[in-house]
């Protein structure tokens, strides 16, 4: 009888304490989403929506795609809130809920182009420092992710803000300096994911190259034989999400510590190839490299078509007209019978102020439309408009 009335004295409690625990449990849920109104310097006035976590923890801003809002990311999101990391997702401007103009709406290229190299950057730095300040975050320990569009936007976040402490890249890569800058990085982990069914061409194995110069052990790459474009994969492989969750939290809150995934085994000589072009300095090694290769084997292929196609207008969108030029004359050279890459050097040409190689150019490539039959007839439709455009302007040979 003392032996059942001490027990039961026991186990009072320890239920009372199950019962307290589970109380706390219950209180320290994270708290509902809510949307917020940033405003931008320009005045333009931004939705976003946070996810609060029960406790204090990191914070990690989500960018979106440019075929899609922020909302994308709100599955996500919450499964981050809920194991203590905070986050903060963004419609850029012009997409979702928020206000201002986007790329597709600007008047012209160059408005284009300073919406998303300038406005962008801004209005993303907006974002980051109501993360930053939000309670329970802490501010020296950030996180980003970006899908598609939003990659280079994470990547140019995180140069600009050492806080930022490992990112998440989905489907797309990053400018010249954001390769230099991952390249320089040994302590910034990346997640990144790709599929061979995407539709942006170049894009796996831009992002393999992105993987090789990434010098952090941590880096992990999920390559997918389906699955879309960019937030496009959660729908077909469940378990992404859980996976850039666990690694989240494994390379912000070093819970588990971070995997050593990334093997640094020797680079391709695709990426080896590519990263020479890609230095100011490199594009002789580059040419040097493709000579050698060729020498050997006339038909030796250190790149594909797409790839070069990016990486020669990622050269002309710098500034570095010559090095586009010479891009795209490899490009010919490696695969003669495609329109595509006369008219990317009539592009180049026509930049560098050489009005008769532009049009030669483009008369080449409207004259192989005629058997192409590699492109999809989109493409095709594409590349005569592209052509045909610079034929106008340029107008007829003198």
């Amino acid at each position: 009888m003392i032996y059942r009335h001490a027990c039961f004295r026991i186990l009072i409690p320890v239920l009372m304490g199950a019962w307290m625990l589970a109380v706390t449990c219950a209180a320290q849920r994270a708290p509902a989403p809510r949307v917020v109104e940033l405003t931008t310097p320009d005045g333009v006035t931004l939705k976003a929506t946070y996810f609060g976590a029960a406790q204090t923890g990191p914070g990690i801003l989500l960018l979106h795609q440019c075929n899609r809002q922020r909302k994308v990311w709100d599955d996500l999101a919450e499964r981050l809130a809920a194991v203590g990391l905070n986050v903060l997702t963004v419609d850029f401007r012009g997409y979702g809920e928020s206000g201002g103009k986007s790329p597709d709406q600007a008047s012209s290229v160059q408005e284009a182009n300073q919406i998303v190299n300038q406005q962008w950057p801004t209005d993303v730095d907006v974002a980051f420092r109501y993360l930053q300040v939000q309670p329970g975050v802490d501010r020296d320990v950030m996180g980003a992710g970006g899908a598609s569009c939003g990659v280079n936007q994470a990547v140019q976040l995180a140069r600009r803000h050492p806080e930022v402490k490992s990112l998440v890249l989905l489907s797309e890569s990053t400018d010249r300096a954001g390769r230099q800058f991952l390249h320089n990085s040994p302590n910034l982990p990346l997640f990144l994911a790709v599929a061979d069914d995407d539709p942006d061409p170049g894009v796996v194995e831009i992002m393999h190259w992105v993987y090789d110069l990434s010098p952090d052990p941590a880096n992990k790459f999920v390559h997918y034989s389906v699955g879309g474009h960019g937030v496009e994969m959660f729908t077909v492989h469940k378990e992404l999400p859980g996976m850039i969750v666990e690694w989240f939290n494994a390379t912000l809150r070093n819970s588990p510590a971070p995997p050593a995934a990334h093997a640094l085994a020797p680079w391709s000589a695709e990426s080896r190839f590519l990263s020479f072009a890609d230095e100011p300095d490199g594009l002789r090694k580059a040419e040097q490299m493709f000579a050698d290769a060729r020498r050997a084997d006339p038909k030796a292929v250190l790149f594909s078509e797409a790839i070069m196609n990016r990486i020669g207008y990622g050269s002309l969108a710098a500034g570095d007209i010559e090095g586009a030029i010479a891009l795209f004359q490899m490009n010919v050279v490696v695969y003669p019978n495609s329109p595509n890459v006369y008219d990317s050097l009539s592009d180049a040409y026509l930049a560098d102020g050489q009005k008769d190689l532009a049009r030669q150019n483009a008369q080449k490539a409207l004259e192989l439309l005629a058997s192409d039959t590699t492109d999809s007839a989109q493409r095709r439709d594409d590349i005569r408009g592209s052509a045909e455009q610079k034929l106008k302007q340029l107008g007829n040979a003198r």
